[in-house]
């Protein structure tokens, strides 16, 4: 795709544009609508400064602080996802590095939920070796999941804490073991058109096979607590280029959907969107189960018309 190509999609009115991402979505990925949910398997104390997350120590933010979850309770939130109608199931913990007991905890819990609930299953927990990844792959780990955030551009300017290219490198390590590779971002942090795009060309050039979208819900205490959140149209304009620059990889729709598209959610799925998370993120609350099954069934009869 060249410059001039890439210039078109800002440039091509949403009405024409949102039908091309739709074509792309159709021939190229089917009708196949994924849902997954996670479990915020350790949350907040991070030492680390992303400008955007309420779990970051270095914030003034209202957010539930706990060390790792039990196995037990890790296996019984695998289960709720399997009961609910989730498709794959993912182990979130905060802060970049996991201690080698956490990691003995959580490849139990892989093993056991490989062999006794059966669900696909995903991880992010931060900057592993290929070691410790080749570890979770042999437990029953499918997916890894580790979020390039933004372009390699605007990065420095939200993170200072860890690099870029560590991100990348993990990225590799877990390619290098076979694993397959969640990487996405969050749109709506104050960076510029052409930072979107070059995000979308790396994960295009990474080959990753799934692309969650989180748009920017300012909380109050992060370094971003007062930005305006990005439009709807803009939203979805930028799902629209992801789709076209992605092709067929597994374009899913995360945090923020509920209070950027609002009423037009569908919409997003119409403009190249394939996927979504379910029951909650990691720090925002989502819509309730139900709503979202009833979505999901009403995206899947207009796949149909």
């Amino acid at each position: 795709m060249n410059i001039k190509d890439l210039d078109s999609l800002l440039k091509t009115p949403l009405p024409e544009l949102i039908p091309l991402a739709d074509r792309l979505r159709k021939d190229l990925t089917g009708k196949r609508l994924e849902l997954c949910s996670i479990v915020n398997a350790k949350s907040g104390s991070c030492g680390e400064d992303c400008k955007f997350c309420a779990q970051s120590s270095r914030h003034s933010c209202e957010v539930s602080t706990y060390p790792l979850k039990e196995k037990s309770e890790i296996i019984d939130a695998a289960k709720r996802a399997s009961e609910i109608g989730s498709g794959r199931f993912g182990i979130v913990t905060s802060g970049n590095k996991l201690t080698p007991a956490e990691l003995d905890v959580i490849t139990d819990a892989i093993a056991e939920i490989n062999s006794k609930v059966g669900i696909p299953l995903c991880a992010s927990l931060g900057a592993l070796s290929g070691d410790d990844l080749k570890k979770l792959k042999e437990a029953g780990l499918s997916r890894y999941h580790h979020n390039i955030e933004t372009s390699p551009r605007f990065y420095s300017q939200i993170v200072s804490t860890h690099s870029f290219k560590e991100r990348v490198d993990t990225i590799h390590a877990a390619k290098s073991v076979g694993l397959e590779l969640c990487s996405g971002g969050i749109l709506g942090m104050g960076e510029t058109w052409q930072d979107r795009i070059d995000m979308a060309l790396l994960l295009k050039e990474l080959n990753v096979d799934s692309i969650p979208i989180n748009l920017l819900v300012p909380i109050k205490g992060t370094a971003l607590g007062s930005i305006d959140p990005i439009s709807c149209a803009d939203a979805v304009r930028s799902i629209c280029i992801f789709r076209i620059i992605l092709k067929d990889k597994t374009i899913k729709i995360a945090a923020g959907r509920e209070s950027v598209l609002k009423d037009f959610q569908a919409l997003g799925f119409m403009a190249g969107a394939n996927g979504m998370l379910i029951d909650g993120y990691l720090t925002v609350g989502g819509r309730g189960v139900e709503e979202d099954r009833k979505l999901a069934e009403e995206i899947e009869k207009l796949w149909e018309e």
